[in-house]
Parts: structure tokens; C-alpha cells; sequence
């Protein structure tokens, strides 16, 4: 039986006044946690479907991506704060607090949140609101969603983007 940890959520969200589209996932992966930034999983396929919608060239460092998410006036963040998790499985979840989203809208030009798979939109419709969209989850454990379908649904954020 694998061990159950209590985790905080070790960063902060990315956005700033400028941000117009919300994508939030549930909490980061051991991977993501270990080298501090989100989706660092070498196959999360995240950075590839954004930049690709884009016609760019994934960003590789975390200063990239971030500057990357900015300049596109994407924020990114996840619905949870802290709770208790077997490795990265989103279904051992348990005991969620939640970040507080609202604080975070308030201070963007926001207009569409998006959530990244079925239990960052459970909790988000669950403790902050129900008016956001749902967005495949870009983790390796969702392959059967092929890159092309990822991109083709991402697609739903660029008119919010304008």
C-alpha cells in the first residue's frame, strides 16, 4: 500500500493584470513538485498543445514558460491548496483546501476559467463556482486522448484571448 502524504501546494500561480483565460489543473504532480513549476512531467503534453496553438516553439525553462503563459495572457494555477494524495493520483485525493481563486480573478481582466480534467472541474464547480469550461487533463495518465484531439478542444480558449 503506498503511502498517503499531506501536501501544500509548493507555488504560486502564474498571472498578472493582463491575464485573460484561467487554466487550472487539480495539483502538481511529484514531478512537478520536485523540480517546482507546473506540468514538468517529461510527458505532459500541456506546454506542447499551448505552444502549438500558438505556432511557437515549446518553452523549455520555467523563466520561458512563464514569460510564455504572460505574454499570452494565460494565468495558470491549480484548484487545490493542500491535501492528502498517494502519489499523483487525483482519485486518492482527499481532505482539499482550496486556493482561493476568487482573490486571483479579482485582480486580472479574466474572462473564461478553464479547468484541466474532470477532478480540477469537480472541485472548482464544488467550492468556487460553476461557471467555468473543462478541458481534457494533458497528463501522461489521460493517453487516450491523442495530441491532436488536445489541441483541437484547447483551441475553445483562444477567442477569450483577443
Amino acid at each position: 500500500m503506498k503511502n498517503v502524504d499531506f501536501i501544500i501546494h509548493p507555488f504560486a500561480p502564474i498571472y498578472n493584470k493582463d491575464s485573460k483565460v484561467l487554466l487550472l489543473g487539480s495539483f502538481p504532480s511529484p514531478k512537478s513538485r520536485e523540480v517546482g513549476f507546473y506540468f514538468s512531467h517529461p510527458q505532459n503534453r500541456f506546454f506542447k498543445v499551448i505552444a502549438d496553438l500558438f505556432n511557437e516553439t515549446p518553452p523549455s525553462t520555467i523563466e520561458e514558460k512563464t514569460k510564455f503563459l504572460l505574454q499570452h495572457k494565460i494565468a495558470l494555477w491549480d484548484v487545490i491548496e493542500s491535501c492528502e494524495i498517494v502519489g499523483a493520483s487525483d482519485s486518492s485525493i482527499k481532505n482539499v483546501k482550496v486556493n482561493d481563486i476568487n482573490s486571483l480573478l479579482k485582480q486580472t481582466n479574466i474572462t473564461a476559467v478553464f479547468c484541466l480534467g474532470n477532478t480540477a472541474t469537480k472541485l472548482y464547480k464544488k467550492y468556487v463556482g460553476e461557471n467555468c469550461f473543462t478541458l481534457p487533463s494533458t497528463s501522461p495518465a489521460n493517453c487516450a486522448v491523442s495530441f491532436t484531439e488536445l489541441k483541437e478542444k484547447f483551441k475553445q480558449i483562444l477567442p477569450f484571448l483577443k
